[in-house]
């Protein structure tokens, strides 16, 4: 699920992305750590390990692509398969923890009008919203999304098991939670239900938003 550029004006003014796979560097963290949600301790890691590993394994798969389409090097079916495959994981694995760690804030404040309508409108209620993202998430092995589809302008929260699993097309990326268990086991060990609770109270609405202004 790939943030959606609208138009070049759209994305100079409101979606500049300046992430791993434009730049090839790592995003830093917008911070050290989350207090009272996620210390330093759980986010360093995440962020070095499982995030620019996930970018590393990217850039290697598709330098390695790009080099056999314009070198004209033969790779057999299975190799090719796998450098794919393994590109779009990489790839949505870079995005999803960019957009994860970029929608959190050490600061927690309440969700804007624009996007408190648009969850009421689909969902009844904020609380309705919240009981089924929790939902999602607690029943996810690794990603859960508010997410916006451009062809029917609805709301959904999906779960994915996996980067490159449950993605639904179209649909622009609000509000992620990474469910794997290497975002929260530092801090929360088995307790899946307390840090999806926690994370609740941790989403940085005006980046949200952002996102969502961009949808239209």
């Amino acid at each position: 699920m790939l943030p959606h550029i609208a138009s070049a004006k759209t994305k100079q003014e409101n979606l500049l992305y300046n992430g791993g796979l434009l730049t090839g560097l790592s995003k830093p963290l917008p911070y050290k750590s989350i207090p009272g949600f996620l210390s330093a301790e759980q986010l360093t890691p995440h962020h070095d390990a499982h995030y620019g590993g996930a970018l590393r394994g990217y850039l290697a798969a598709e330098a390695t692509l790009q080099s056999s389409i314009h070198d004209g090097t033969s790779l057999n079916a299975d190799a090719y398969g796998a450098l794919q495959r393994a590109r779009v994981n990489k790839a949505d694995s870079v995005l999803l923890h960019e957009l994860y760690f970029d929608g959190m804030t050490t600061t927690p404040h309440s969700p804007t009008a624009e996007i408190t309508a648009a969850i009421k409108k689909r969902f009844g209620s904020m609380d309705k919203w919240m009981a089924d993202f929790q939902a999602c998430a607690k029943s996810s092995s690794g990603w859960a999304t508010l997410a916006y589809h451009q062809l029917n302008g609805k709301l959904f929260n999906i779960p994915s098991d996996k980067h490159a699993t449950g993605i639904l097309w179209m649909a622009s990326p609000l509000i992620i939670i990474d469910v794997y268990e290497h975002a929260y086991y530092t801090d929360y060990k088995n307790n899946k239900t307390q840090y999806i609770e926690k994370y609740m109270h941790h989403i940085d609405w005006e980046i949200i938003n952002r996102r969502f202004k961009t949808t239209g």
